[in-house]
């Protein structure tokens, strides 16, 4: 999985909204989390509109979690700023297909899409604004080559 930078912002600035326990304004998420305020502009926009956050005009607006962060996914933020968590040229991993001998490459996309939901649904807002992780999730960081490239 490639997080895109867009990616990578939401979820940052979400967390940074939750850990606030209010609302923050667009220029302190940008200013805490180093993410260019027009960027974030736009991001913030998306998610509002998704029904993450909600909008408080005035000066002690800014944005807040529409929701406790307790019920809020990474996959939640991952989805309305870049889409699906699998495609593989566009289709859902379930629609491709492909001739012998790479037929079963169906079956790999799903269950990497499987693993992806499985770490990015059971993860909230919480966990991560709180410094922490999923039992399962933080497992897999102590598991062989889980910190080496390749």
């Amino acid at each position: 999985m490639q997080v895109t930078a867009r990616v990578d912002y939401a979820v940052r600035a979400v967390v940074q909204i939750a850990a606030s326990g209010g609302s923050v304004s667009r220029h302190d998420i940008a200013a805490a989390q180093e993410i260019p305020a027009k960027f974030l502009e736009a991001i913030l926009l998306q998610l509002r509109q998704a029904g993450l956050l909600v909008a408080q005009r005035g000066t002690t607006g800014g944005y807040a979690l529409a929701r406790p962060a307790t019920e809020i996914t990474v996959a939640d933020v991952v989805r309305v700023v870049d889409g699906p968590l699998a495609a593989v040229r566009g289709l859902p991993p379930e629609d491709t297909d492909y001739p012998h001998p790479a037929e079963r490459l169906r079956d790999l996309w799903v269950a990497l899409r499987a693993g992806m939901r499985r770490v990015l649904e059971t993860t909230t807002i919480a966990d991560l604004a709180s410094g922490g992780l999923p039992d399962e999730v933080a497992g897999l960081l102590s598991s062989e080559g889980a910190w080496s490239r390749r």
